[in-house]
């Protein structure tokens, strides 16, 4: 069986812009005014385009334990569980990858919420897309043939990226 689920979608969030306050850890940095505008705007886009994370597709939120991308998971007003995620914070495409295959098999859309220079390597080495940059609250919407488990670099197709 495990067939009946052909195609998986993986929305690739970089966090929304965060302030530098002085003292405070990196981990803290809280989202600017914009970056929160920033966030509500893509998460309206995501909304419409995957359907699948609202209703009847079980969908997923992986989100690193910063402030700033809990703080854009939340924004984006998904109808998903969130997931902090230790494993996204510093995180190269390969923890990404691992992170990604441990998500269960019947999940057919899942949102990871991360950090630069990670989320724009992954969504490179999913697709082989070259993005000339991937700024704060970019987003990359991806099509995987494959079950989560076996996702692997060049397993994607990338579909759709926001307007940078």
């Amino acid at each position: 069986m495990g067939h009946a689920m052909s195609v998986r979608t993986l929305v690739v969030v970089r966090h929304a812009k965060a302030g530098h306050a002085p003292g405070l850890p990196d981990s803290e940095r809280p989202l600017t005014p914009g970056g929160e505008r920033d966030a509500r705007a893509a998460g309206e886009e995501i909304r419409r385009l995957v359907p699948g994370l609202t209703g009847l597709t079980p969908g997923l939120v992986l989100c690193s334990p910063s402030v700033r991308t809990r703080r854009t998971a939340e924004l984006l007003g998904l109808d998903a569980p969130v997931e902090i995620e230790r494993d996204i914070y510093e995180a190269y495409p390969d923890d990404l990858l691992g992170v990604l295959r441990r998500t269960d098999g019947e999940i057919a859309s899942v949102v990871l919420v991360g950090h630069n220079p990670g989320v724009h390597e992954l969504v490179a080495a999913l697709t082989d897309a070259r993005l000339d940059g991937f700024p704060p609250g970019a987003y990359a919407v991806i099509e995987l043939d494959v079950p989560w488990e076996d996702v692997a670099a060049g397993t994607g197709r990338l579909v759709h990226v926001s307007r940078t």
